[in-house]
């Protein structure tokens, strides 16, 4: 089974690449930029010529949500132009996708955990160009699985947990917003989550995956200078509080049950996971 992986270099491509040695019935090419443009049909058919994958994993995207505002045709490429550019050479190659989008493309305003049925509503230029990213995916390749995904972070690359980390280390306080509320994601978890369903070759569709547990970015926070033993006070302030270019869902929570039932797998529990991650950042520390 050989499945190509974009976006090698990334929180979820390197978890990838650490998995990847538990399933050698698995062929797996990890590129990055250096390696392959997205944006470029030329580059993605000579890929998918010399590689003949029968799974794409596109872990590739722009995921700077407030620059995107200034960068919006960048955005568009990357998320929304490029995908559909894999999902086409997958269909003509007989092979199927996996396309990872994002809790962005909902409002925020449920007052329930959101399922894949539900109708989206992006708010800013990132979140428009995500939902496009879906629309392009699934429009030129039926048999795509597209995972939305929320508050991912990871021991590769920059995210919230290094930045609390660092910044709680540096600082005796910090303010943190507590009127966002959502479901971190180990990228590890998702990671497993993808595998799973390439190898019981699951139905195409939409999926939603975080892990188990609700919580707000000052709980989180909380919970990662504690969990790190680091001395730093973590103090709540609201969204007005914190202006930021682009508009944040107040309510990113997820309704996981399409992929519990369809792989049998249970999913952790947000805190587990981040005991996890943070261990291995102590380690490497």
């Amino acid at each position: 089974m050989k499945v190509l992986i974009t976006g090698s270099n990334g929180q979820l491509g390197n978890e990838l690449r650490l998995l990847s040695q538990s399933y050698p019935d698995f062929e797996f090419l990890f590129t990055d930029l250096d390696e392959l443009d997205i944006t470029s049909e030329v580059s993605v058919d000579k890929i998918f010529s010399e590689f003949s994958p029968r799974w794409v994993i596109n872990c590739a995207a722009y995921t700077a949500v407030d620059k995107a505002e200034q960068e919006p045709e960048k955005a568009m490429m990357i998320n929304a132009l490029a995908p559909g550019i894999l999902a086409k050479a997958a269909n003509r190659n007989k092979a199927r996708m996996i396309h990872i989008s994002t809790d962005y493309v909902f409002d925020g305003r449920n007052f329930k955990p959101y399922n894949e049925a539900d109708d989206k509503n992006p708010l800013g230029v990132y979140a428009k160009s995500k939902a496009a990213g879906e629309e392009n995916v699934i429009n030129y390749n039926a048999s795509s699985i597209i995972i939305r995904t929320s508050w991912l972070y990871s021991a590769f690359g920059s995210n919230f947990v290094k930045t609390i980390r660092r910044v709680g280390s540096e600082r005796g306080e910090l303010k943190v917003v507590a009127d966002q509320i959502g479901s971190p994601t180990w990228a590890n978890d998702l990671a497993f989550a993808i595998l799973t369903l390439i190898k019981t070759n699951a139905e195409a569709g939409l999926y939603h995956f975080a892990n188990e547990g609700i919580c707000s970015w000052y709980d989180f926070a909380k919970a990662i200078i504690e969990i790190s033993g680091i001395h730093c006070k973590v103090n709540p302030t609201d969204t007005a509080g914190y202006p930021l270019p682009s508009p944040r869902p107040f309510y990113s929570v997820f309704d996981k049950s399409k992929y519990i039932a369809i792989t049998q797998q249970s999913i952790p529990y947000w805190r587990d996971s981040l005991k996890k991650c943070i261990a291995l950042l102590d380690e490497q520390s």
